[in-house]
């Protein structure tokens, strides 16, 4: 592509905060600047330099030291220093190694490993299997447990969700949200090559065009490159359908994704599905987006939406009105349920804007769900 990169490249850059880190404006030299992205994606100078990268492969699964939704491990990466530095300096100076992984995304988010004895310690010469995501400043600060919320709502409603844990942080921070990597390797004896290719991408669009899509032109790349395209279809209804009853107005074309699974020696992808839910959030509790409205368009609207919206959706997308109506009602009735038992795992450090943030979150669900048609 001459004059700019690829955009799947593009999209495994860092951004926002990360990028002002690295203090890199043009692209390739922010992509020389690293060795290990996201997707599995590992760049090096020379077979030797490769050879001595370690490869991400989940050793450690983190429900092996979770309990009740809170890690039970031993946190050993960054915190607030003895000498007033905060936290995001301190992370900063982790991303001055090239051997760091680099993560795209404007949130600020921590390359983790998980080790068998439980120690969580940033991924330098180490496997990245795990991201952490603090907790945001000017309001945010409940930001983890809002997501955790989301996913656990994800999971409850029938999607398939990554692996997480609300995490303590120490010298008084809030607490962080712990996911698991589900692009990586799932152990020594597993010899396949996964990919993972956001929404943006898949559609030739660079990063700054993450909102400027539809669900309709999402429904249409889908169905050309899923290998089981009316079951992945049917899926992004109900992830939609879900995306409105939770209030989730950031579910833009790099919030979703399809993962690619190739056997060794293979050149083809055997699998190409819609990827497990994540960074999935009521946005509507956070400053300024208390009349936060879908990040893309379906039926022409971002807002109001009512059922034959959806149906309207579906019948371009190619599907039965019969068998969307009864992913739609599937979704309705796991997350009837789900908003009335999740409850906020124990853990310190939440502070009453947490827990109200939290409370918030469950009760625009409640609405949302009960208000459907």
């Amino acid at each position: 592509m001459p004059g700019r990169l690829p955009p799947f490249v593009v999209s495994l850059l860092p951004e926002g905060w990360l990028q002002s880190v690295l203090h890199y404006r043009e692209e390739r030299a922010m992509l020389r600047s690293g060795r290990r992205y996201m997707s599995n994606i590992t760049m090096a100078e020379n077979a030797d330099e490769f050879a001595a990268l370690p490869l991400d492969v989940l050793a450690t699964p983190l429900a092996a030291h979770t309990a009740a939704g809170v890690f039970t491990g031993t946190y050993a990466g960054p915190g607030r220093s003895a000498m007033e530095q905060d936290f995001e300096r301190n992370l900063a100076t982790i991303y001055d190694r090239a051997d760091t992984p680099r993560l795209s995304g404007v949130q600020i988010k921590a390359p983790m490993t998980l080790d068998p004895d439980g120690r969580l310690s940033p991924s330098i010469d180490a496997p990245f299997t795990h991201i952490l995501k603090p907790a945001g400043t000017s309001g945010f600060e409940a930001l983890p447990l809002v997501e955790w919320i989301g996913l656990a709502l994800a999971r409850e409603a029938g999607f398939t969700v990554p692996a997480t844990a609300l995490i303590a942080m120490p010298d008084d921070m809030p607490p962080a949200l712990l996911v698991e990597r589900f692009d990586i390797r799932a152990g020594a004896d597993d010899h396949r090559l996964l990919a993972m290719e956001d929404l943006s991408s898949v559609q030739g669009l660079l990063p700054q065009a993450k909102y400027d899509g539809t669900i309709e032109r999402v429904a249409r790349a889908l169905r050309g490159l899923s290998t089981s395209p009316d079951e992945d279809l049917l899926i992004l209804m109900k992830r939609v359908v879900f995306a409105w009853l939770i209030a989730d107005g950031d579910m833009h074309l790099k919030n979703m994704a399809v993962l690619k699974i190739a056997e060794p020696g293979n050149p083809a992808f055997r699998s190409v599905r819609f990827a497990p839910v994540y960074d999935t959030l009521t946005t509507r509790v956070f400053p300024r987006l208390e009349h936060d409205r879908m990040a893309l368009k379906l039926n022409g609207k971002d807002e109001r939406l009512k059922r034959a919206d959806f149906l309207a959706v579906s019948a371009i997308a190619g599907l039965r009105a019969s068998d969307t109506n009864a992913a739609i009602d599937d979704v309705l009735e796991r997350m009837r349920a789900a908003v009335t038992a999740i409850t906020l795992p124990t853990l310190p450090g939440y502070g009453p804007s947490g827990a109200a943030a939290v409370t918030r979150t469950l009760e625009i669900c409640q609405e949302r769900t009960a208000a459907f048609a």
